[in-house]
């Protein structure tokens, strides 16, 4: 058997088939629809006035995805989610007397300290860990304790462990302490709840391959307009200037650089299908059935979740590794791939472990699927010692 060729014969089980590909049970890329996969089919001018007109409407979609209201702009950024991290952050966050708070409890609030550290921009960090979730009270406390901070940067849905913090409350603390309140949705925004003018968010960053189910290849920031207006000349780099990709995209609706024109079609069509099917209610409870029935199959067989019950989201559930000495994660992952499945390795600093997502045009076909394909692979590994491999 060719080892990059999976055994089973397409299309695999699920809402549409995958046909010969193993389905993504990540946090991104994931598995995408096959409409939305046809999109890419044809090859657009970035500066034909249809296309143009595309990319406007998108930014106007995903500004009422968010909840905004006239305040808010949508700045649409070429690279990965972190591209536009460190837009926001390079761009909003000040950089001599005033400093960033950044609420940390895995590995991406950490990587948002570490932007800022490398740029040069005065910084705290509240640390967490990988699996607490921070309050309101730490985050008061330490707004109390030094009146120079003035952004709060925190993720929503962190990705390393799959915890939901706690955006409102901590948002309206923030706004009470009149700062600016700084959240990365990257994993969340299109699946959970997020009202940029109920939550007292200032700054939103997400990206085009999470839950509103598009293909990797940018990312974006919204903002308040006021924000991005004061922050021109502001920007440690050229390529990621918020307010210069503004100002191009409000002048002539083109982007300052080559755009990723059949990300940004896929994407059109992504966003379509995500309010056909419900907008964020619809995707978010399609994706809760999809963990409900993983984390119970896992459990069932063994396995231990990192995460105490209700303080995981829909998003990506992360899994202890057994101490069985048979149990090794690179051929657990490899056999599961040829069976048309691939998941995530753990990323926890502390505790080994492995992730499986449970975003993307899955269903709880395709969860149970996944599980009988666990079920036999463990079982041919000789795994009967699930309790948790100590670190």
């Amino acid at each position: 058997m060719n080892a990059k060729t999976p055994p089973h014969k397409p299309p695999f089980p699920g809402p549409e088939g995958q046909e010969d590909m193993p389905y993504l049970l990540t946090p991104g890329p994931l598995t995408t629809s096959r409409t939305v996969k046809l999109a890419m089919l044809a090859d657009w001018g970035s500066r034909d006035v249809e296309f143009r007109k595309i990319v406007g409407d998108i930014r106007k979609r995903i500004l009422q995805v968010a909840n905004c209201d006239g305040r808010y702009e949508c700045v649409i950024m070429q690279g990965s989610g972190t591209f536009a991290i460190e837009a926001a952050l390079g761009s909003l966050c000040p950089d001599k007397r005033r400093k960033t708070l950044v609420v940390a409890n895995g590995a991406y609030g950490d990587r948002a300290a570490q932007i800022l550290e490398r740029i040069g921009r005065p910084y705290l960090k509240i640390d967490k860990g990988d699996s607490t979730v921070p309050t309101v009270e730490e985050v008061v406390t330490m707004l109390d304790a030094d009146k120079s901070i003035s952004h709060v940067w925190m993720a929503h849905c962190e990705t390393t462990s799959g915890i939901v913090n706690p955006i409102e409350e901590i948002g309206q603390a923030v706004k009470l302490h009149d700062k600016v309140f700084m959240v990365d949705a990257m994993s969340s925004f299109g699946a959970l709840p997020l009202h940029m003018v109920g939550q007292n968010i200032d700054v939103m960053v997400s990206s085009s391959n999470k839950c509103l189910e598009g293909v990797p290849g940018f990312s974006y920031v919204v903002v308040k307009r006021d924000l991005l207006e004061a922050s021109a000349g502001v920007c440690h780099s050229i390529v990621l200037d918020l307010f210069e990709q503004w100002r191009g995209l409000e002048t002539n609706g083109q982007f300052r650089f080559t755009p990723p024109t059949h990300a940004l079609i896929a994407f059109d069509q992504a966003l379509k299908e995500h309010e056909q099917q419900g907008g964020v209610e619809g995707r978010g409870a399609r994706y809760a059935s999809n963990a409900k029935a993983l984390v119970a199959g896992m459990t069932e067989m063994g396995f231990s979740t990192l995460l105490q019950e209700g303080l995981a989201g829909p998003i990506i559930q992360t899994f202890l590794t057994p101490r069985d000495p048979n149990f090794h994660f690179e051929q657990f992952y490899e056999a599961l791939r040829l069976r048309g499945f691939t998941i995530y390795p753990g990323k926890l600093t502390k505790r080994p472990s492995f992730r499986i997502g449970t975003i993307g045009q899955i269903d709880e076909r395709v969860i149970a699927a996944a599980l009988s394909a666990i079920r036999d692979v463990v079982g041919e590994m000789g795994v009967k010692d699930f309790a948790p491999l100590q670190s």
